[in-house]
């Protein structure tokens, strides 16, 4: 079945309603009422194979999707039919190379930013996928990461990092600049347990899939406590090991439950609202 999931690891959602989601070695396409489009990708290192897709996936105003390549160590663009456009990146620390690309994420002026898991560093890109600037370096201090995950841009184009073994959201200016950050470990609220992805809605607030802890968060744009909801299962509105986290032009919320191999769709109240991918556990 095209439309049964193995691990659903990222998703987003272009401006016409279509969902992609990154599944291993390939992507998938749903339309807005949910139904199955179709799938590119592979395993291999051509163009448009990918070698594991561990999230990142993105889409910029065009309607274009991006996706980190994660063993690769590169990013693909696409077109929404799933044509293959442009790469970047190859494997090293150099500027414009990847030591595994996790994280993608499109601000509106087009400029594109990567985290680079084992790399524990954010690299920003022009349109056309040439280098402009990098920063972080490994640690627990302000603007530094350990084993970033995923990224996410307002509408200011300031870039929010989901800092996954240090349980933190970090927020940064356009230009890198340290801005604030909120989250330690723990499961109260606005604490986390390896978060792995950041989404900014277009109102400001911020969603995180706090993975570990089975639930989602919610926060206003200064990184207050908003909402959570989720809890460890495989019942609707259980997770196991949420990663993937996006919002569509409703407000409505979009997360891959990694653990149960399904997509699930919620208001942003976090109520329940439908579910595709395969049924139950995987």
């Amino acid at each position: 079945h095209l439309a049964g999931f193995g691990w659903p690891a990222g998703v987003t959602i272009d401006s016409q309603g279509n969902m992609y989601v990154v599944d291993e070695y390939h992507v998938r396409k749903f339309d807005s009422s949910g139904n199955f489009v179709l799938s590119f990708g592979g395993y291999g290192t051509g163009d448009g194979q990918f070698d594991y897709l561990d999230g990142g996936i993105t889409t910029d105003t065009g309607n274009n999707i991006y996706v980190a390549d994660y063993n690769n160590n590169r990013i693909q663009k696409f077109d929404s039919s799933g044509t293959f456009l442009m790469k970047f990146g190859s494997s090293g620390s150099g500027d414009g190379q990847f030591n595994h690309p996790e994280g993608i994420a499109v601000a509106t002026s087009g400029e594109i930013y990567v985290s680079e898991y084992n790399g524990n560093r954010i690299q920003k890109f022009d349109p056309s996928g040439g280098f402009l600037m990098k920063f972080g370096t490994s640690g627990s201090g302000d603007g530094q990461f350990s084993y970033p995950r995923g990224v996410g841009v307002d509408l200011s184009g300031n870039v929010y990092v989901a800092d996954g073994n240090n349980n933190r959201i970090q927020k940064f200016d356009s230009s890198g600049s340290f801005l604030m950050k909120f989250g330690s470990f723990g499961t109260g609220d606005g604490q986390f347990k390896y978060p792995t992805s950041v989404f900014v809605d277009h109102v400001g607030n911020i969603y995180v899939t706090d993975t570990s802890n089975h639930r989602i968060q919610k926060f206003d744009s200064s990184g207050n406590f908003l909402l959570k909801f989720g809890s460890s299962g495989s019942a609707d509105g259980q997770f196991r090991y949420p990663e993937g986290v996006t919002t569509d032009a409703f407000g409505n919320v979009y997360v891959t439950d990694w653990g149960n191999s399904r997509i699930q769709k919620f208001d942003s109240n976090g109520n329940f609202l439908m579910k595709w991918g395969t049924e139950g556990t995987a």
